[in-house]
């Protein structure tokens, strides 16, 4: 008998020590197959997954035995959240684990948007050398509007205020005196969304993909943005109105994009034509949580839940 599914990559090194002691299969493209995910699935107690799999009300009917979720990474929006509540069903996301790959993606995207020089290659290529046209600006001194204060957003705040960034941010879930807002490197002062967009050189956006999230940043807030600011989305896809940032970026409006995450992932041939030629784009394949380290952070971190859920 299973006593573990797995649907997505994981490290070996915590497939085989932390969970050595489980009968495991293994199927790191399951969740490509959602028939097969639903039969494998039957008389299985724990399940880990990563963002592809969607573990919908199907799969949790189809999981009698079900007892626990592992989830390689933070957001849950691919998990039916009521349906493990209703069938108590605990699910062990990796929280943490991954921050700092996070912060770093939003800190490297900040400086090479600014600064705008990295895109230069093919002209340098081409047998150009257009100093003024690569002419980019310093990250020192630049106001970054964090929306969303939670873990990686408040992780975010003190690499960026160490550069000279001024740190405003918006969070409707935490009140103005909340202990949150005070660092220490000093007070972060915490505005409503109009005016973090409207006053912001850089917005990085760090919120969870809900009914109140969806389209946060649609075509009235992005003209709300300064002229030449930078918008940088590593959390969910659909938070961002995206045909409408390709609009203020082809016109100016904007200075500089980064995506990792879509409404749609992979894009379809269709969808990948509405930013072709875009400019100052960094278009990234969900990986701003993606790295080495992070990935055998996140798989020892969720493996080591699963296992200590049945010691119980």
């Amino acid at each position: 008998m299973t006593d573990l599914l797995i649907t997505e990559s994981i490290d070996e090194d915590a497939l085989k020590g932390v969970l050595g002691g489980f009968n495991v299969v293994y199927d790191p493209k399951l969740f490509l197959r959602h028939d097969d995910l639903c039969r494998a699935v039957a008389d299985v107690p724990a399940l880990i997954v990563r963002n592809n799999t969607q573990v919908n009300a199907e799969v949790i009917g189809s999981a009698k035995k079900l007892v626990a979720i592992g989830r390689l990474g933070v957001g849950l929006d691919n998990i039916d959240m009521a349906a493990c509540k209703a069938r108590g069903i605990a699910v062990y996301p990796a929280t943490g684990a991954n921050t700092q790959s996070v912060v770093e993606y939003v800190l490297g995207s900040t400086f090479v948007l600014l600064r705008r020089a990295f895109f230069a290659t093919p002209d340098v290529l081409g047998g150009e050398f257009p100093r003024a046209k690569w002419q980019g600006r310093e990250v020192t001194g630049k106001r970054l509007g964090i929306v969303g204060f939670g873990a990686i957003g408040r992780a975010l705040a003190a690499p960026a205020a160490a550069l000279g960034m001024e740190i405003v941010g918006y969070d409707p879930h935490l009140k103005a005196g909340d202990p949150a807002w005070s660092q220490p490197f000093g007070k972060i002062a915490a505005l409503d969304l109009d005016t973090l967009l409207a006053t912001s050189d850089v917005v990085s956006l760090h919120v969870p993909l809900a009914a109140e999230t969806k389209n946060l940043i649609g075509r009235a807030e992005l003209a709300q943005m300064k002229r030449g600011a930078i918008l940088i989305n590593a959390a969910r896809g659909g938070v961002v109105n995206e045909e409408a940032a390709v609009e203020a970026l082809r016109s100016g409006h904007l200075g500089g994009a980064a995506f990792d995450v879509f409404t749609q992932e992979p894009l379809s041939k269709e969808k990948a034509q509405v930013f072709a030629g875009c400019p100052n784009l960094i278009l990234t394949p969900h990986v701003a949580a993606g790295t080495a380290e992070a990935n055998r952070r996140v798989s020892f971190m969720v493996a080591e839940k699963i296992r200590d859920h049945f010691k119980k």
